[in-house]
């Protein structure tokens, strides 16, 4: 009897003492975790001052409000990338690993969605270097129609009482034709 009396004494205190150790990790912790969301919370309100300075200054350039949206979402999603990577230094997370492994995953998923990014890329192209705009009424591939938005997938097309969406890939390997309103 006794030698179950002290072999679960020994487990309580195997569990107590693994406790202890679980609380002065994360008291050892809370001060670099503390620091890294204040971190992230800086840099979440500077993202959100570049958004708001790159499309106060554009809208003063008189820049195509298109182009100001790509330019205040790229800055912000860079302010945010470099905020994040900070914070994970500032927890001594080894990030050059983290950021292998998203290199590969990135190859992968690019792959898998190269329809998706050339369409991405065509948009962010004809927003820069507009080969036409909105109103504008044009002809692509035998699909005409007034230019009613262009986004970074689709180029939207009205005509009567329809609206063709036109991928922005197809804009950069077929002839268009552009009536300026």
């Amino acid at each position: 009897m006794g030698g179950v009396t002290q072999t679960t004494e020994q487990d309580i205190s195997n569990l107590e003492q693994m406790w202890r150790d679980a609380a002065a990790t994360i008291g050892k912790a809370m001060p670099s975790v503390a620091v890294a969301i204040v971190i992230l919370l800086v840099f979440w309100l500077l993202a959100a001052a570049v958004a708001r300075l790159a499309l106060r200054v554009g809208a003063r350039a008189k820049v195509n409000p298109d182009v100001l949206g790509l330019l205040a979402w790229s800055g912000r999603v860079t302010v945010l990338a470099v905020g994040v990577v900070t914070a994970c230094g500032t927890m001594h997370i080894d990030i050059g690993a983290l950021l292998a492994g998203l290199g590969l995953t990135g190859f992968a998923i690019g792959f898998a969605l190269k329809d998706i990014i050339s369409n991405f890329l065509s948009g962010m192209l004809i927003l820069v270097y507009e080969p036409f705009r909105r109103g504008d009424f044009i002809n692509v591939g035998g699909l005409e129609g007034n230019v009613i938005a262009i986004d970074f997938r689709y180029t939207s097309l009205q005509k009567d009482d329809s609206v063709i969406l036109v991928p922005n890939a197809n804009l950069f390997v077929k002839e268009i034709i552009v009536k300026r309103r």
